[in-house]
């Protein structure tokens, strides 16, 4: 294990912002994790762990450790499960699923990230989220140097949510993911448009192959590749909202869309909240909110994090202005 020292962090942030970190080590093993911790030189010094940067937003140099957890390995268990490492790749997982006869998570194609990072906010798209086919990680606890095993229950997730991201933050690195796959090829294609992917392409029964290519194709219609235009996917959460709540706006918003949460809550996709208060396709330097898809903003090259997070609070007071609803920030802001 090496610790660099004054390492640009833009090849490893999908915002694409150039800010430097201090010092910077990759983490190719549990036995490197314990021996940066226990390095007397780094005690005091802040710290930043990575995954694959797609959940971030850098709005300046990090005086501190830059840790990049780049655990590597998928396997299948003789339980049926598969233990899948923190570093892979989240897509690259869903494609070795697919290949190896599993299926489960090809509504989750093409979200950006690693396999360590998804726990943390409990990705979903399409109808799937991971608490659907999770059953257990282990992460290290930070202050004893200890593996610790979180159930699904221990993980207490939600919509975007889970407990580190709350009273475990800042406690626990993820070292690993154990999924319940199945083998059944059953599909979830309830979301309308993965049904007219499929239509128009004259499939009648889909295979697991074939959702996950459905569902591609719209994240690629819809979504800047990060590779071209930087940026975080999803900026904000979609907000819940007490359904009393909306059937007054609807009232006003005839064309309002909603996804019933209970009998009491619905949720209002913020993509069309931002869109109606005029934010779609703005342009600011070289930055700005995408022009196919408002949930997005994006950094069209050499964007200043701090521009960014300050054009994220403005859309937060306007949609708060318009439709009375706070928007939350899904991307982790580093300040």
């Amino acid at each position: 294990m090496k610790v660099l020292e004054n390492v640009s962090l833009k090849p490893y942030n999908t915002f694409g912002i150039d800010c430097t970190a201090r010092y910077f080590a990759i983490i190719e093993s549990r036995s490197d994790l314990r021996k940066i911790y226990a390095e007397p030189e780094f005690l005091k010094l802040p710290k930043l762990i990575l995954g694959g940067g797609s959940n971030i937003l850098l709005c300046s140099d990090f005086e501190g450790l830059v840790i990049k957890i780049d655990l590597k390995g998928i396997e299948g268990l003789t339980d049926g499960s598969v233990k899948v490492q923190a570093g892979e790749n989240w897509h690259d997982f869903v494609l070795w699923s697919l290949k190896n006869g599993y299926n489960g998570i090809e509504n989750l194609s093409l979200i950006p990230g690693n396999v360590g990072t998804a726990p943390m906010q409990n990705i979903g798209a399409y109808g799937v989220e991971l608490k659907d086919v999770f059953l257990d990680l282990e992460a290290f606890h930070i202050e004893s140097e200890e593996v610790h095993v979180f159930s699904n229950s221990q993980c207490e997730f939600g919509y975007r949510e889970s407990i580190f991201k709350h009273s475990r933050r800042g406690e626990y690195i993820i070292l690993s993911v154990r999924f319940n796959l199945a083998n059944t090829g059953n599909v979830d294609v309830r979301y309308g448009a993965i049904t007219a992917v499929l239509e128009s392409k004259s499939i009648v029964n889909p295979t697991p192959k074939q959702v996950s290519d459905a569902v591609i194709s719209i994240r690629e219609s819809k979504l800047p590749d990060p590779k071209k235009i930087g940026n975080a996917g999803s900026f904000f959460k979609n907000p819940v909202i007490l359904k009393s709540d909306f059937i007054k706006l609807q009232e006003q918003y005839k064309d309002i869309p909603s996804y019933p949460i209970n009998d009491v809550e619905v949720k209002v996709p913020a993509g069309w909240l931002i869109e109606k208060s005029g934010w779609k396709g703005k342009v600011i330097d070289n930055y700005g909110v995408h022009k196919n898809q408002a949930l997005v903003l994006v950094n069209y090259g050499g964007a200043n994090g701090n521009d960014i997070y300050q054009l994220a609070k403005k859309i937060q007071e306007s949609v708060k202005s318009s439709f009375d609803i706070h928007l939350h920030m899904e991307v982790n802001i580093i300040k």
